[in-house]
């Protein structure tokens, strides 16, 4: 039985206009998607958008804001236009990036607590610093104060809300990278996303591993 052959992904010029309030679009017919670096294949479009605009991030994080800490915010929409219920190993996903021509790493995505660890971690970063590579992972801190839990709520109300995409759906959201400021390393990175299930038949899916380094990615 022939492999299907992931399709490459491409780049679009056009800028995503914002978040829907829903979770999930429902309907047979979905609006194209607006967005920076997609790929598509087997029925699934996922798009990525990094935010390294500090303006995009005031209407989620009022108060503090991720980016001044170093982490960045990732806008991910995952279109599902298949007739399967899709379900997306989000603790799975990470950001890649070559170092050297000897050296490639990954980034895990932060959880909501991790998140408000590091936005509120006495002293905060040194942008003019560089970070050791691999990047460190924070472990979250016990005994949060009402700053830290509304933090963390902002964080989690931005989040990817679910990680099952019904049938001709979209689910959207962030996901977030510490990268310790170094907001650089986004000029080469990609987005890899290993685990996708088609729920009815336990089918996966190629993984997906959407280059970011083109001009809208930058």
């Amino acid at each position: 039985m022939p492999i299907l052959s992931r399709t490459v992904p491409f780049l679009a010029a056009c800028v995503l206009a914002g978040m829907c309030a829903d979770a999930q679009q429902n309907g047979s017919q979905q609006a194209p998607l607006k967005t920076t670096s997609l790929e598509t294949h087997e029925g699934l479009t996922i798009s990525a958008r990094p935010w390294t605009d500090a303006a995009l991030y005031k209407e989620k994080f009022p108060k503090k804001s991720p980016y001044a800490a170093g982490i960045v915010a990732m806008q991910v929409v995952f279109r599902n236009d298949s007739n399967e219920s899709l379900k997306v190993g989000l603790s799975r996903i990470r950001l890649s990036f070559q170092i050297d021509p000897d050296n490639r790493q990954e980034v895990q995505a932060l959880t909501a607590a991790q998140v408000a660890d590091e936005v509120l971690k006495p002293g905060g970063k040194d942008p003019s610093k560089r970070t050791k590579i691999p990047l460190p992972v924070s472990i979250p801190r016990s005994g949060n104060d009402k700053k830290w839990k509304e933090l963390e709520d902002q964080a989690e109300n931005a989040g990817v809300p679910a990680s099952v995409i019904a049938p001709h759906s979209t689910v959207q959201g962030l996901l977030y990278f510490d990268l310790q400021g170094q907001f650089d390393l986004l000029n080469g990175a990609q987005l890899y996303v290993p685990e996708i299930v088609a729920m009815e038949t336990n089918r996966s899916l190629t993984y997906f591993e959407i280059d970011l380094s083109g001009p809208g990615g930058k």
